[in-house]
């Protein structure tokens, strides 16, 4: 069965970092773009942060210079590294794969969520 686990997440104050992880299991991942989506209360979800399964990576413009994705394959984990953070970054952290042919959508699959609190 598909499961992604989001882990990592907590309080931290500002201008702080947290590591968030995201463990895969029940497909072959490495043919997956994945990453980071994140809600706080009232907004929309945004994307953080993504993956490609060749390395490509996209960032949203508030995270730029300060987040990073990455992936370990061979772990079947994606990572969220987040420094400098802000309490804007406050969220729910939802971890994301996707599998596209020709950019047309063929799997899309969600993590459960994990609370980042970024305060004082």
């Amino acid at each position: 069965q598909v499961q992604l686990v989001e882990s990592g997440g907590g309080l931290v104050q500002p201008g702080g970092s947290l590591r968030l992880s995201c463990a895969a299991s029940g497909r072959i991942w490495s043919l997956y773009g994945m990453g980071w989506y994140r809600q706080a209360p009232g907004k929309q979800r945004e994307l953080v942060g993504f993956i490609s399964s060749s390395g490509t990576t996209n960032y949203g413009d508030s995270v730029k210079g300060r987040f990073t994705v990455s992936r370990d394959n061979d772990k079947n984990t994606v990572y969220l590294q987040m420094n400098n953070l802000k309490p804007e970054d406050t969220a729910v952290y939802y971890c994301n794969a996707k599998k596209e042919f020709f950019q047309q959508l063929l799997n899309d699959f969600w993590g459960p969520g994990t609370q980042v609190t970024v305060s004082s």
